[in-house]
């Protein structure tokens, strides 16, 4: 049973088109990432959601209620954590949880065992009496989750929560997200970390210029996208030189230069349908005097479909 369903949900600022006839279904219990270049739509689409916007035209309903019309039906059943979170100068964090307890109808007994539950599973504890506005963006980002969880939502609505983190937090941020899935709430995250929702999600829509270009799993991505074969290749020196000379080969749709353990590596991406076998790449290199290092095969990830799915539009 779909808990999200939009239905040629278009919003219009103007004469700028942020969503184009979006059509998407969510199942209940799902992890849906939602990804796209800055610009595509995912922000207006999670706030309406939110409740946040009005659609200029269609449909959006969360939980069989209709955004727009039923908002206040829907808004007890989602969670919505932004990108940045703001608080009042000077609350400390269970001040600030049980602020928002206290707006959900939590009172007494209640309240005080749900801020401490909150605390418990987003490990929040030792922060309990930190200043909101003290914290790391990392702790942040765990107050703003902690906070959507006060009233037990069916459904949270995650944008960028990643953003800005460093890798520690990214981790944590991931394994809390991994453990509420296990509870059974539905998620809808947008992340411009791919590989994590590669990970996290099952389901995965990618969005363009306010259009949907694909719905569904990330195996059915790579499908779609027809990725081909992925080389990494590492030589002594030219490395530019090299990688100009490689995208004249027939076949290659793609060289980047990219780091890895301290060293240039060229990215190479053959297509499927080409009849050029990825160990000519290595003879060829060697005949134009060029030294190799390594190269080996790699992994073709969400990552390399978005990129071939995609041509960086906005709208």
């Amino acid at each position: 049973m779909a808990i999200i369903e939009t239905v040629n949900l278009t919003k219009k600022y103007g004469e700028l088109t942020a969503l184009d006839n979006l059509n998407l279904e969510i199942e209940e219990g799902a992890c849906f990432g939602f990804i796209g270049p800055n610009g595509a739509g995912k922000t207006t689409t999670i706030k309406i959601l939110a409740t946040l916007l009005k659609p200029t035209w269609g449909e959006a309903r969360v939980d069989g209620n209709v955004v727009g019309y039923q908002n206040p039906l829907i808004r007890p059943v989602i969670g919505y954590v932004p990108d940045f979170m703001g608080a009042y100068d000077d609350m400390v964090v269970t001040e600030y949880l049980d602020f928002f307890a206290a707006c959900y109808d939590i009172h007494g007994s209640r309240r005080r065992k749900v801020v401490t539950d909150v605390l418990d599973l987003t490990d929040l504890h030792h922060k309990a009496n930190a200043e909101v506005n003290s914290l790391s963006r990392g702790m942040s980002q765990r107050l703003s989750v902690a906070r959507v969880l006060l009233h037990d939502p069916k459904v949270l609505l995650l944008d960028e929560p990643a953003s800005g983190l460093d890798p520690r937090a990214r981790i944590e941020i991931r394994e809390l997200l991994k453990e509420l899935r296990r509870m059974g709430k539905t998620i809808i995250i947008s992340s411009h970390i791919l590989h994590e929702l590669a990970e996290l999600c099952n389901m995965v829509g990618i969005i363009e210029q306010g259009k949907l270009l694909f719905s569904g799993t990330v195996d059915e991505i790579m499908e779609r996208a027809n990725v081909g074969q992925l080389v990494q290749i590492c030589v002594e020196d030219r490395v530019k030189e090299a990688g100009q000379m490689l995208m004249q080969v027939p076949g290659i749709t793609r060289v980047e230069l990219t780091r890895e353990r301290g060293e240039v590596v060229l990215e190479v991406l053959v297509d499927t349908e080409s009849d050029t076998p990825i160990s000519e790449l290595a003879s060829r290199l060697v005949a134009q005097g060029f030294r190799l290092k390594s190269f080996r095969p790699a992994e073709v990830n969400l990552e390399t479909a978005f990129m071939r799915l995609t041509k960086g539009l906005v709208s």
